[in-house]
């Protein structure tokens, strides 16, 4: 589709009357935060596979799900969201494929981040401490509280990373974290000194109780750590394709700060990180007690206008450039003869691929370090996902970094590659070529 066909504030997928079906679906939505029915349109992606569904060798002839995509903004408590609530069950079964442990980049953060809560609120081995950590996969950050003799827990509802948890001795408990499960818990009493939530607190359809079930499990001298991705990189850096099904939240400070203090909670410190892109590590607590680093970000934040809606709405018109873009440049590779392949078939590569439409195609496979993803195919694009030793073995003219938020430890990894000719492409923020 081209540009003459597209909205200037809204999708580059849809017509005016889609668009204005997106607008009324916003007025009858309510908050996931506020629960006020003050929801604006921001993005409309358009109808899309579910980013973490690949798909083995029979799925590829059956019918594919798709969800409608669509972001927005509430202009009550500014946070960001989507509409659509696809079942947890769905997202997170027994098939989920995401093992946080062969990312060497994100076991070095996790490691880092493990040290430091050691050193910063005193935890020692004994009885009487216990750090819990919600979505812990596959144990790759509590396996250094282990290591130091630290009592840990973790929670994860998808079996097979909590099964690889537990064999690496990290005691998890398969089942998602909930309001109800936090009561259990701190009942028996397994109340927590340090609780770690990294990249699901957006995941959560009930984000209101998940914030209570944390100050639920809580010690009142604790604290929970929590990393969020952080919407103003996503909105300036034209982030698009970390918007998807399992992300139904993206959140300033602002947004942060009403959500914890509506249920009992407190933003009291607040560290930016570079990881997926731009990062928030939150430091919450049962009392008030704010960081210069917290006031001074929630006055930038309202200085820039993240509170309200202006700051959001020309967010589409990037975003359309960037597909445009993507699309001009592999167009012209394969015009001229070149083949292209992936690397990382991760979420967001996912959304990138259908949103700009590259089939097989177009881009020939997609290469994984994950041997739980690899033998299956991406979803809606149907690309095969091989071993990364596939690049040297057929050496593709051009590689395009999915998870271009992991793009130096790749290149780093596939420096042979590179030595012998090949090239990369990244996608966000601005396509090119190095």
């Amino acid at each position: 589709m081209d540009r003459s066909a597209t909205l200037t504030d809204g999708s580059h997928l849809v017509t005016q009357q889609s668009w204005q079906v997106f607008t009324e679906r916003c007025d009858a939505a309510s908050c996931r935060s506020c629960g006020q029915s003050t929801l604006k349109p921001v993005l409309d992606l358009g109808k899309m596979p579910l980013a973490d569904g690949l798909l083995n060798d029979a799925q590829l002839a059956e019918h594919e799900n798709r969800y409608p995509l669509e972001l927005a903004f509430c202009s009550n408590c500014a946070l960001v969201q989507i509409l659509e609530t696809v079942p947890p069950e769905i997202l997170f079964g027994h098939d989920y494929p995401y093992f946080s442990s062969f990312s060497d980049a994100l076991l070095a953060h996790s490691r880092d981040n493990a040290l430091d809560l050691i050193e910063r609120r005193n935890l020692e081995p004994g009885e009487g401490c216990l750090v819990v950590e919600l979505a812990s996969n596959d144990g790759y950050l509590l396996k250094n509280f282990v290591e130091k003799g630290i009592n840990v827990l973790g929670i994860d509802p998808a079996p097979g990373p909590a099964k690889a948890a537990e064999e690496i001795g990290v005691p998890t408990l398969c089942d998602f974290f909930t309001e109800n499960l936090a009561g259990k818990l701190a009942n028996e009493g397994k109340q927590a000194d340090v609780i770690i939530a990294n990249n699901v607190l957006a995941h959560v359809a009930d984000t209101n109780g998940f914030v209570r079930g944390i100050r639920t499990l809580l010690k009142d001298g604790g604290a929970a750590v929590i990393e969020v991705p952080y919407v103003r990189e996503l909105i300036e850096h034209g982030e698009f394709d970390t918007i998807y099904h399992e992300h139904l939240c993206y959140f300033s400070v602002c947004a942060l700060d009403a959500l914890f203090r509506q249920n009992g909670l407190f933003l009291n410190d607040v560290k930016p990180l570079a990881i997926h892109g731009g990062s928030l590590r939150l430091y919450v607590e049962k009392h008030e007690r704010p960081s210069p680093v917290i006031l001074e970000m929630l006055s930038e934040e309202r200085a820039l206008g993240l509170d309200r809606y202006e700051y959001f709405k020309n967010f589409s018109e990037r975003v359309l450039d960037i597909r445009s873009e993507m699309q001009t440049l592999l167009n012209d590779l394969r015009e001229q003869g070149k083949t292209i392949a992936g690397y990382g078939a991760a979420a967001k590569g996912a959304i990138m691929l259908n949103f700009i439409g590259a089939g097989t195609d177009v881009i020939d496979y997609v290469v994984d370090r994950n041997v739980h993803k690899q033998g299956l195919h991406m979803p809606g694009t149907h690309q095969p996902i091989p071993d990364p030793a596939r690049i040297l073995q057929e050496m593709p003219d051009y590689v395009v970094i999915l998870p271009w938020n992991f793009k130096d430890e790749i290149m780093s990894q596939q420096q042979e590659y590179r030595d012998k000719g090949g090239q990369f492409i990244i996608p966000i923020p601005k396509p090119h070529v190095v």
